[in-house]
């Protein structure tokens, strides 16, 4: 189970109950999109000692920042496969095939693609690049 949250309600629960509350749920992963990566270090602590990882988010605009993105990722890497705010897309306008290439060519990491993907077709395609 990976979890999709804000920052908000992990705040308000408190990073330690989150982190615990997760564990103790099965969770074992969490995608937080709108921490950035250089604040995500309060985080880390809370996210290691309960054993649930803290999923690391690449966007299309990121592609200076791969190398340092990737460096502590656990899990899996989430490639975002569009711009633009959550939803339903008729199709996917960003290189994501250059982006998930990038990302492997520095990380082992498995690498999942998601962010607007809602057909079948879609689904098809990204998952002849993806790992997830």
């Amino acid at each position: 189970i990976v979890l999709l949250t804000y920052a908000n309600p992990v705040y308000r629960r408190g990073y330690a109950n989150f982190f615990r509350d997760c564990q103790r749920a099965g969770v074992s992963g969490v995608i937080i999109p709108d921490i950035p990566y250089e604040e995500r270090r309060e985080l880390n602590a809370f996210s290691e000692q309960s054993g649930v990882d803290l999923i690391t988010l690449i966007a299309p605009t990121s592609v200076e920042r791969i190398g340092m993105l990737v460096k502590n990722a656990k899990g899996f890497i989430y490639v975002v496969s569009s711009l633009g705010v959550t939803g339903v897309r008729d199709d996917i306008k960003a290189d994501f095939i250059g982006l998930v290439s990038s990302v492997k060519a520095v990380s082992n990491i498995p690498v999942a693609v998601g962010f607007g993907i809602n057909t079948p077709a879609q689904a098809a395609e990204i998952s002849a690049f993806s790992d997830e």
